[in-house]
């Protein structure tokens, strides 16, 4: 496959970059600096020839910037949002949604069929009716990005009609470096996972590119947690 990433360099991104370039697909890494993604032992490109079998091709891009989204998304078999919101500091929730907006317009005009994103946990439900970013104990520090992210979510899900093809995968509350085993727990819809506690970036990026690759879920939200 065909997959454009947009946030390759970040801690989620570049391991989904990896992890699809270790299945042979190819991938053009997309960030605002133009770096490598710093997991992957790919050689650099500059993004203007052909992407061979798992070669990752890092390039310059701003997802803000609809007329590049759309100039680097065009003709790709599927997009991939590893996007994060403002961390100076700042309000990040309006910022992320309309940076959401922005770049959706830009996947939309450059045809691209589908677009599957990397999520927050907070709103994921703990019980009814409530979500995790709004139970005692949330660490305070947390709470404006994980609203943030839920704010992308209400705004697919509000916008649907009119928007791309989207899947939006939350990992567990817990999510950083670590070991890939290759399995993980699913779940579709709005609930936390029974037990789920934390799952390692990479097992993550596993069940991330397994959905690039099928395509399962249009326009639903996934969680991923470890096995049990």
């Amino acid at each position: 496959m065909d997959i454009v990433l947009f946030g390759a360099t970040g801690m989620v991104g570049s391991r989904i970059a990896a992890e699809a370039a270790a299945r042979g697909h190819r991938v053009t890494a997309v960030s605002r600096s133009g770096e490598l993604p710093a997991t992957t032992g790919a050689a650099p490109g500059d993004g203007d020839g052909d992407r061979d079998a798992g070669q990752i091709i890092p390039v310059v891009g701003d997802a803000r910037d609809r007329e590049r989204v759309a100039e680097l998304v065009k003709g790709a078999d599927v997009v991939a949002a590893a996007l994060v919101p403002p961390r100076d500091g700042s309000d990040p929730r309006t910022p992320f949604v309309s940076l959401y907006e922005d770049f959706l317009a830009g996947v939309e005009a450059g045809g691209s069929p589908r677009t599957v994103i990397v999520g927050g946990a907070g709103s994921l439900r703990v019980a009814p009716g409530v979500r995790l970013v709004d139970s005692p104990g949330f660490p305070p520090p947390y709470q404006p990005e994980a609203l943030a992210h839920a704010d992308v979510l209400d705004s697919l899900r509000a916008n649907a009609a009119s928007l791309p093809m989207w899947t939006y995968i939350s990992p567990a509350p817990q999510v950083g470096p670590g070991e890939r085993t290759g399995s993980y727990r699913l779940g579709v819809g709005d609930d936390l996972l029974p037990g789920a506690a934390s799952i390692s970036a990479e097992d993550y990026a596993t069940a991330f590119v397994d959905e690039l690759e099928s395509g399962a879920h249009p326009r639903q939200r996934l969680s991923v947690a470890q096995t049990a």
